[in-house]
């Protein structure tokens, strides 16, 4: 029996990139070795092993062999003479198809450190095209290694395209698509996962909600970059300076859904888009069972991102609305957020120079419209706003003597005067 090190922690290494977690294959053994040798068996499909002390996961080598379509369409061969090559062919990135044996020891079959040197994400074998999820998880490589320098190799895109057109795809199971969605807003430029999808077919497959906003237009003095696909990518981008929160993340992703549903003959404008984008997320949520929380701040930041933009403009009394419908005042931490997500949408604009990386649709020497502020003003009024109102507490209401309704009514009255207050002594 012989344990190597596999695939990420053995990439990561020979990069010098932070490991989060170990991976381990064992090649000579059978589950009953493992079993008496204290290990405990967790793996449904095939067996997957926690290590009795370190809680790693051991995976006896295996083959794979595709027989029905999708993620589940295989039969794995673990048999004891199974080869640690065999294994390490199945999967999907040359440089993830690399072991290290206990001294330390390189074992690259398929080349995977001379593409780590030259910077290629490419597909170890044919076989490739067996397995959606990995379009999936090429897509969130690139946007983990995009800082690096990192770029698709050609083949690979073609045959990621090759399973886009013959509907493997179809087959995902929603789980694994919003794992990998979530992964990729992790990394350092999620927005490579949307345009590594789009670029091979894929996103209208898997996200076509966000799919049908390339191509819609935004006014050109409000938006300089036009497009609202590439829009989204720019807040995306620009949620990720502000926040390495996935839940903000997500939001700026989603938070313009609506303008794919706005009637086209009225474009470039976008009324109700708002309300609009609600059913979209609703229903992309549904679909991928994304978790509640998520959903719901998104749905939150669809429809308000308009109005918390458009603070200048709002009466006292709809300021004090808005602050109690989003929960700020028991929340204060989640109203801060959607600060964030609205600050990424406000200044997520601009043109090509400052998203180099993005898709792009007019040319890069059109520069006769100029954003004027991309600072977000808003966001320092909003908190102090808030800030104030928080200083009335319920219970001086309740010493004197009010119940009830009668409290809401009052606390809210006092709010909305306190925001005339800080209105009038600025």
């Amino acid at each position: 029996m012989k344990i190597y090190l596999v695939g990420g922690a053995v990439r990561d290494q020979l990069l010098g990139y932070p490991i989060k977690e170990r991976d381990w294959v064992v090649v000579g053994a059978t589950p009953e070795r493992l079993i008496r040798q204290g290990y405990q068996q967790v793996g449904r499909d095939f067996p997957v092993f926690l290590h009795p002390t370190s809680r790693e996961e051991y995976a006896l080598a295996r083959m794979e062999r595709k027989e029905a379509p999708g993620y589940y369409g295989f039969s794995c061969d673990f048999n004891p003479h199974v080869r640690l090559e065999d294994d390490l062919a199945r999967r999907d990135l040359t440089i993830n198809a690399m072991a290290m044996d206990a001294d330390g020891r390189l074992i690259d079959p398929y080349h995977g450190q001379a593409d780590l040197k030259a910077k290629y994400l490419r597909h170890v074998s044919p076989a490739f095209v067996e397995d959606p999820v990995r379009v999936l998880r090429v897509a969130r490589f690139a946007a983990r290694y995009h800082h690096l320098g990192f770029k698709l190799a050609d083949e690979t895109r073609s045959l990621m395209q090759q399973m886009v057109q013959q509907g493997e795809l179809e087959h995902l199971i929603a789980e694994r698509v919003w794992q990998e969605l979530y992964r990729s807003l992790e990394e350092k430029n999620p927005e490579l996962f949307i345009c590594t999808l789009r670029a091979c077919g894929a996103l209208r497959v898997i996200l076509p909600e966000l799919d049908r906003l390339f191509g819609v237009p935004s006014w050109r003095r409000y938006h300089p970059e036009v497009d609202t696909g590439v829009h989204t990518l720019m807040v995306l981008c620009k949620a990720v300076m502000l926040s390495d929160d996935p839940l903000v993340r997500f939001a700026a992703l989603l938070h313009d859904l609506g303008k794919g549903r706005t009637p086209m003959q009225g474009w470039p404008a976008q009324h109700g888009h708002e309300e609009l984008g609600l059913a979209a997320i609703e229903q992309l949520c549904q679909r991928l069972r994304v978790p509640q929380r998520y959903r719901q701040f998104a749905l939150m930041v669809s429809r308000f991102h308009l109005t918390i933009h458009r603070l200048e403009e709002l009466r006292a009394d709809t300021i004090v609305t808005l602050l109690e419908r989003v929960d700020a005042f028991r929340r204060p931490e989640l109203f801060e957020k959607l600060l964030l997500t609205c600050e990424a949408d406000f200044c997520g604009r601009g043109l090509q120079g400052e998203f180099p990386h993005l898709p792009w649709f007019f040319p890069a020497s059109d520069t006769d419209v100029v954003v004027e502020d991309t600072s977000y003003h808003q966001a320092k009024t909003w908190r102090r706003l808030l800030a104030e109102c928080n200083k009335i507490q319920a219970n001086e209401l309740v010493e004197q003597g009010l119940e009830g309704k009668a409290i809401k009514l009052e606390l809210h009255k006092r709010r909305v005067n306190c925001v005339l207050n800080v209105r009038g002594n600025t």
